[in-house]
Formats: C-alpha cells, sequence, structure tokens
C-alpha cells in the first residue's frame, strides 16, 4: 500500500503519534491503511494525481485529503484527478491518504487554521469541521444530494457544506458460500445470528470463525458495539435516544451489549487470535472460507477475490436485539469532499468537487466502493447492488457514536471493548467506563 506525504505532513503525523487513538472504523480508514507497512515501519511514498497537460506558468497546486484506504480505490481517485487535470493544465491536483493518522492531522491543521484544500469530513461535516468548509449549496450538483444524505451534511442555515461521493450503509457481510455449505439462511434476529454461529462452530469442528474481529486494528471490535447499540438502544421498542442526548441515560442499561461482546469471545465465536489479529489478515481468511460473518461494509472484498475470485460474498441488514423490532443500518457520510472555506485556492477547489459530482465519475465511485453513492440517479453495477435494491425499504440510522456520544467516545469504545475481551475488565466494568467517560467529554 502507498502513501505520500509532504515534509509538512510528516511533521504533522510526527507531532500526532502522543494523539493517536484506537483505529477507525472499518471500511474506512484502517489502522496502517493507506502505507506501506514493512516490519512495524511504515514507508511514505508519491501519490500525486499526476498529468500530462502542462501550462506555460506555474500551477495551482491543490491539496487534496481523503480516508480511503484501498489501494485500487486511490488509484480511482487520482485518475478522475489525473482527467480533471487534463481539462485543467494550470491546476495539480495532490492527493494524501494518512491512514489511520488522517484525523490525527486533521485535528492538529484545524488547531492552525491550515486546512487542505480539499478534504474529507469522514462523518463529522456539519459538527466538527462545518466553521472550517466552505458553502456548497449554489453548486449545480447540490439539489442531487440524496434525501437520506441531504440533511445529514446540511446546517441549520441550509449550507450543504460536502459532495458526497459515498454513502455508508453499513451491515453484516458474510460469506454466501458458508452460510451454504451448512444450510444456513441469512440470518434475520440476533437469536437467529447466535444459532448460526453455533452450528458453524461446531459442525466445522472449529474451523470456522463464525465472527472476525481485530484487537490490533480494533475499530472492528468498536464497530461491532456502535452497531449493536443502535440496534439494542435506539430501537423503537427501546428507544434511549432523548436519554442519551440529555445526559440521564443510565449506563447499567450497556451491560447487556457489553456481555453480548464477550459471549461471542467466551463461545469461540471469534477468532482465537483476535488479540493480536490485524484486520489485513481478515480477507485471506474470508477467501479461505475461515471466516463467515464480518460486520461492517463490504469495502475489502477485492482484497477477497485477489486469494480466491470464486468467493460469493454476501450482504445483510444488522439483526435487531429487541423482540418485535426490525432489521437496520447504520449510515451517514462515508467518503465527502469539502472545500476550505479559506483557501487560497477556493475557486478552483470547488471546480474539482464539481467534476468528482460529474455522473459519469460518481458512477466510478460507487463502483469502486461498492457503496450508494451520494447524489441521486447515479448508475452503478456491481455484485452489491442487488443487495441494496434488495434492502432499500430497511431504516437507516445515523452512526451510533456521532449522534448519541460526545467527542472521543469512539476510541473509549474501541479500547475498553478490546480490554474486556482480553478479560481485563468485566461487562459492568464496561458500562462503568463508559459512563465516567462519557460524562467527563460532555463538559469538554
Amino acid at each position: 500500500m502507498r502513501r505520500w506525504m509532504t515534509t509538512g505532513a510528516a511533521i504533522l503525523i510526527t507531532a500526532s503519534v502522543a494523539l493517536a487513538g484506537c483505529s477507525q472504523r472499518p471500511g474506512g480508514t484502517e489502522k496502517n491503511a493507506g502505507s506501506d507497512v514493512q516490519n512495524g515501519s511504515q514507508t511514505p511514498a508519491n501519490t500525486s494525481a499526476n498529468s500530462g497537460g502542462s501550462s506555460g506558468g506555474e500551477k495551482i497546486r491543490l491539496s487534496v485529503y481523503s480516508t480511503m484506504n484501498e489501494p485500487k480505490n486511490q488509484e480511482m481517485m487520482k485518475g478522475i484527478a489525473a482527467d480533471f487535470m487534463q481539462e485543467n493544465p494550470d491546476i495539480q491536483v495532490d492527493f494524501q491518504f494518512p491512514g489511520s493518522e488522517y484525523e490525527n492531522i486533521l485535528k492538529v491543521k484545524m488547531a492552525a487554521n491550515d486546512l487542505p484544500d480539499v478534504f474529507d469530513t469522514h462523518g463529522w461535516a456539519v459538527i466538527r469541521y462545518g466553521n472550517y468548509l466552505a458553502d456548497l449549496k449554489d453548486e449545480a450538483w447540490a439539489p442531487q444530494l440524496t434525501d437520506t444524505i441531504k440533511p445529514v451534511v446540511t446546517g441549520k442555515d441550509g449550507k450543504v457544506n460536502v459532495l458526497v461521493l459515498s454513502e455508508a450503509k453499513d451491515g453484516i457481510t458474510y460469506n454466501a458460500d458458508i452460510l451454504q455449505k451448512y444450510g444456513i439462511e441469512p440470518p434475520k434476529t440476533f437469536e437467529e445470528l447466535m444459532a448460526a454461529a453455533e452450528k458453524m462452530k461446531t459442525e466445522s469442528k472449529g474451523e470456522v470463525s463464525p465472527f472476525y474481529m481485530s484487537g490490533v486494528d480494533n475499530g472492528m471490535i468498536g464497530q461491532f458495539l456502535d452497531q449493536y447499540a443502535t440496534s439494542l438502544l435506539i430501537s423503537p421498542a427501546n428507544n434511549e435516544a432523548q436519554s442519551l442526548l440529555d445526559g440521564t441515560f443510565d449506563w447499567n442499561k450497556w451491560t447487556p451489549l457489553a456481555q453480548s461482546l464477550l459471549d461471542l469471545q467466551t463461545k469461540g465465536y471469534i477468532n482465537k487470535d483476535v488479540l493480536t489479529a490485524k484486520y489485513s489478515d481478515m480477507p485471506q481468511r474470508f477467501a479461505q472460507g475461515k471466516v463467515a460473518f464480518v460486520i461492517g461494509g463490504p469495502a475489502f472484498a477485492d482484497d477477497v477475490y485477489k486469494v480466491n475470485s470464486n468467493v460469493k460474498i454476501g450482504y445483510m441488514p444488522v439483526t435487531p436485539m429487541v423482540a418485535g423490532d426490525g432489521q437496520n443500518f447504520s449510515g451517514g457520510e462515508r467518503y465527502t469532499m469539502g472545500a476550505w472555506k479559506d483557501g487560497k485556492h477556493l475557486a478552483e477547489a470547488k471546480k474539482l468537487i464539481a467534476f468528482f459530482a460529474k455522473p459519469e465519475n460518481m458512477s466510478k465511485i460507487a463502483n469502486a466502493t461498492k457503496l450508494p453513492a451520494g447524489l441521486k440517479n447515479i448508475e452503478s453495477n456491481h455484485e452489491f447492488s442487488p443487495y441494496y435494491e434488495q434492502f432499500a425499504d430497511v431504516r437507516v440510522f445515523p452512526y451510533f457514536d456521532r449522534v448519541y456520544l460526545p467527542n472521543g467516545m469512539w476510541d473509549v469504545m474501541c479500547k475498553t471493548g478490546t480490554a474486556l475481551i482480553a478479560g481485563n475488565i468485566k461487562p459492568e466494568e464496561f458500562s462503568k467506563k463508559m459512563k465516567s467517560e462519557y460524562e467527563r467529554l460532555r463538559k469538554q
């Protein structure tokens, strides 16, 4: 995997090491994603989207930061930028894909008020980055934002903060071949999901790990907690949304969720090496028929096909944890492009964003990321399109942590979940930790 850093970015990464928390949400930026990793070191590499176009004078250079971590998708983004530069030979587009350091780098840049010309808001277009972004509501593409994503990236004053390249629609990715082998239909309830896990583990004599998680890239553990917190606590039958928002939530109600995570481990439903396994190990095991379910989206599918092109990968919504409730997806922003309002090249930044918003380019992005586009009437044709169509009417809730938890709680959730699996704390202690950190961070 490749990553390019200017000298300034390298300094920022060094400065941000002390700020580094848990790895980020699977399907977004993963720990060590977008970089060359050998023996624990990261090797920077140039990822400028160079073009054959040229002009007589000095080029305007646009810096673009993205959370996209799959090398193939990075090349796709640079390819679109190269097409833009062919039409605009006086503009040079320089992409950076900082991987797991993305959020920390952006925090440092916000503090210095020195942001990239164009950057991905990774779920925080309004709350965190809103004051730094130019208003894009008058752009030609703005009215085409989908009905589900428009309210997520639009401020109360009607300001449109970003172009949404891809909407998140996180559910559960599964190995359809394994389910077929053991005669299992895609589960529709949490009880059915656990029964499927028991059947696979037992009949395979432990050869199949029903679920794959990583304590190294512990965003995978956070993803389980985040998605199932919605199923448990934001269900219409058991809705704690208001108490979470106003600070009156009884954190003892978190304990069943913590217990369910611990049960996965104690019952042998997670890979035995969970504490040392890496996210990057997962696609090969999935391709070899050793992993059945992965919590989150199918962004890793192409890495699976490199190992075994014949694997059939399925996709399904998150199963409900409350009796009588329905399935759901966790959603919101996935990949976006916003323009720094104080950038020296704001007009050119908007021009680049408008180029990415062209239907043909949005289709390229949808087919590469295997995610729904953030604009209406964008054609896509990939192996997961039928699943999105099949589950088009399933509810999509915003990511739990982005709405109901104060900034900083994602890190707490990932690390404490890992400590739970390691046997260092009990479910009740997990709830106490969440309560204390929730109360502390709300005051900041």
